[in-house]
């Protein structure tokens, strides 16, 4: 059966970045996992890898990059410069804010290895009172981009009222960081297997949307940071489909 029809043309998605952070663990290669807090508007308790929407802000030109310049990212991404440069930026920034890691260091050629004394920082990101640019500018940082990698493009169902159009990175932890679960939009956060991530979603421990279930797929194919980070992808832009079938909504992925 048809799905219901909208009461008007399908939202205009909101650009949006997710990190995919990976580890090697005991038992392979590890991704770091957040569960949503139930009342968020948008998938409350769905476990979902740091990201978020792009600020206006992260498409600022101060900040210090080291890496592959925007355009290198604008055609992997297929999208102008300037957005590829924000997606970027709100992919540290995201990242950072969510999990506490932070892809930046004081050399275009170093990493922080302990992130604790930005704490405050952190806060005031969260806070919108602080940009990404003015944040890594005070702290005399450069924007890591090197340790991002192009991953995949998701994009809402054009059924739903709230979309975004979100590119996936995967970027490994640096040496000496830790993940963390302090943000106010999660319950709680860990490492983990994709291939247990997976089995906690299919015995109903976990609830995951395609995206993070399809990107969990693909990670426990592999089974080494090494293996992750040389996958040979090509993003392109995916878009799934509800579908109702009596009393019962489907998520058709192409």
């Amino acid at each position: 059966m048809a799905p219901e029809p909208l009461d008007g043309p399908p939202a205009t998605p909101r650009d949006a970045a997710t990190v995919v952070l990976v580890r090697d663990g005991g038992a392979g290669v590890e991704a770091f996992l957040l569960r949503r807090v139930a009342g968020m508007a948008f998938a409350g308790g769905m476990t979902v890898f740091p990201g978020g929407g792009v600020d206006q802000r992260d498409a600022d030109t101060s900040v210090a990059w080291a890496g592959p310049p925007p355009s290198w990212w604008a055609e992997k991404f297929a999208c102008p410069p300037r957005l590829a440069r924000a997606l970027v930026c709100a992919a540290v920034r995201e990242t950072f804010e969510e999990s506490g890691v932070l892809l930046a260091g004081p050399s275009p050629d170093s990493v922080i290895a302990d992130t604790s004394g930005y704490a405050r920082a952190r806060a005031a990101l969260v806070a919108r009172e602080l940009s990404l640019a003015q944040f890594l500018a005070s702290a005399g940082l450069v924007l890591r981009a090197d340790l991002l990698r192009p991953w995949a493009n998701w994009v809402t169902p054009e059924e739903e009222p709230r979309r975004y159009d979100t590119r996936f990175f995967v970027a490994v932890l640096p040496p000496g960081q830790r993940a963390d679960d302090q943000t106010t939009e999660a319950s709680d956060g860990q490492w983990q297997s994709p291939t247990e991530a997976l089995a906690d979603w299919k015995n109903g421990r976990r609830a995951l949307l395609p995206p993070t279930w399809v990107t969990l797929a693909d990670l426990a194919e592999l089974g080494s940071v090494a293996e992750v980070l040389a996958a040979p992808r090509e993003v392109l832009k995916i878009i799934p489909k509800i579908v109702r079938e009596g009393g019962v909504l489907r998520v058709i992925v192409p």
